[in-house]
């Protein structure tokens, strides 16, 4: 007789140049140098040169739910882009932006007025003397690929630095990058609707 282990749900913190996957042929870093949960999975996904906020669970039925855009999980990115957005540019990433001939739902998208305090990425971001850089935190319900770098450079605003911060409930809170920790029992319901 089989016996079923009970599900295991994580949030990790990221860090940049890691993907987003558990083995890689190339050798490049993965998840497997910080995690050592046997069948945990990401639950959507968060790009090699993106950081922060990953699901990661065995429960099947509760990856689907987080990943199905029928859900409208809210996604909170923290952006740094080039140039500082006017309120034309903030408008249009509110109201949608077409990409490869969608239009992306409504988010929601503000100009933060100082940078958030985040740790320093390993590898800093391009500086360019005469090109100034804005923090925005955009609200996303939706998961197209690279949304977010695609939404601002959409805009005139090219994304140079991208943290996500929350999915749904859950929050990243102190996790600094590199460490993870597993759900209660109670976000878990409240990740999944049912509380």
């Amino acid at each position: 007789m089989t016996v079923r282990r009970p599900s295991r749900t994580l949030v990790f913190n990221k860090p940049y140049d890691v993907l987003p996957c558990f083995t890689d042929p190339e050798g490049r870093p993965t998840l497997s140098q910080y995690i050592d949960i046997p069948d945990v999975y990401p639950a959507g996904r968060l790009d090699r040169d993106s950081e922060g906020l990953l699901l990661l669970t065995s429960d099947g039925t509760l990856a689907h739910h987080i990943t199905d855009p029928r859900h409208l999980l809210p996604k909170v990115y923290l952006v740094q882009v080039e140039r500082v957005p006017d309120t034309a540019a903030l408008e249009r990433l509110q109201s949608g932006v077409v990409l490869s001939g969608a239009l992306t739902r409504p988010a929601r998208a503000r100009l933060l007025e100082d940078p958030p305090s985040l740790p320093d990425r390993p590898v800093p971001i391009r500086f360019r003397k005469h090109v100034p850089t804005a923090w925005l935190e955009l609200t996303l319900r939706e998961g197209m690929n690279r949304q977010v770098r695609r939404m601002t450079a959409a805009v005139g605003h090219p994304t140079l630095r991208l943290v996500r911060i929350t999915i749904g409930p859950i929050t990243l809170g102190d996790l600094q990058p590199g460490q993870w920790r597993e759900l209660t029992t109670r976000e878990v319901s409240a990740l999944s609707g049912s509380s």
